[in-house]
């Protein structure tokens, strides 16, 4: 009877150990929410155009040092996300612009102090956060699909209930939109290029370089 107890235990310990291993693979690391870590090493599948590490942004000037997307790991997990479930419709994601660090928007504030366009650095935005993201569609082959806008336009053409539109144009922003809600992003209603992760509002701005982010998914420490 002992003997059989004992087997039972221990058949027991290695069913509930498999189970844990399938559930969390070797390998797959378990990210604190806020920290914030390069979305390359989360899924380097996801495009990016960084138009802020060029001149080709509406200001016209470089202000990022290097060409890097950066996000709390709650929402480059959930971008991610969007990625793969993209890619079943042959289709994928390219990212103009994520974390950006508040020396920057006081930088960009300094070249266009107008709310209109730009946050005010003295409250900040939900990009200083690391929880907003601006981006589109690709086809496979990496190629931009039809939108009611370039980047970073100001016209009434880039708010989302600008309707006087091709067919093929408003189905691609709806296709972009939905995959993203889906995620849980939210939508800006003034810019169809750009999302906030659920939750923004309680991450603090943050101020620091692109060079002190590893660009591993091995930080695990505490960055509210």
């Amino acid at each position: 009877m002992q003997v059989s107890r004992i087997q039972f235990l221990f058949t027991f310990v290695v069913a509930l150990t498999i189970a844990l291993f399938l559930h969390n693979p070797v390998g797959a690391v378990q990210l604190n929410p806020t920290v914030l870590v390069d979305i390359r090493s989360i899924n380097p599948r996801i495009a990016l155009d960084i138009r802020y590490a060029t001149t080709n942004n509406f200001v016209k000037q470089k202000l990022y040092p290097e060409a890097r997307c950066i996000l709390r790991a709650a929402a480059a997990q959930q971008l991610s996300q969007v990625q793969t479930a993209l890619e079943a419709q042959g289709l994928g994601l390219k990212v103009y612009d994520c974390y950006r660090p508040l020396a920057i928007q006081r930088a960009l504030w300094a070249i266009k102090p107008d709310d209109r366009f730009v946050a005010n650095p003295a409250y900040g935005s939900r990009h200083n956060r690391g929880m907003a993201v601006d981006l589109t569609l690709v086809d496979r082959a990496g190629n931009e699909l039809p939108m009611p806008t370039g980047f970073d336009d100001f016209s009434d053409r880039a708010s989302r209930s600008y309707k006087n539109l091709p067919a093929n144009v408003l189905k691609n922003r709806q296709t972009l939109e939905d995959a993203m809600v889906k995620a849980g992003f939210i939508p800006l209603s003034t810019e169809w290029w750009h999302f906030d992760a659920k939750g923004w509002q309680n991450y603090a701005i943050r101020d620091i370089p692109f060079s002190a982010i590893p660009s591993t998914a091995l930080n695990n420490s505490t960055a509210k």
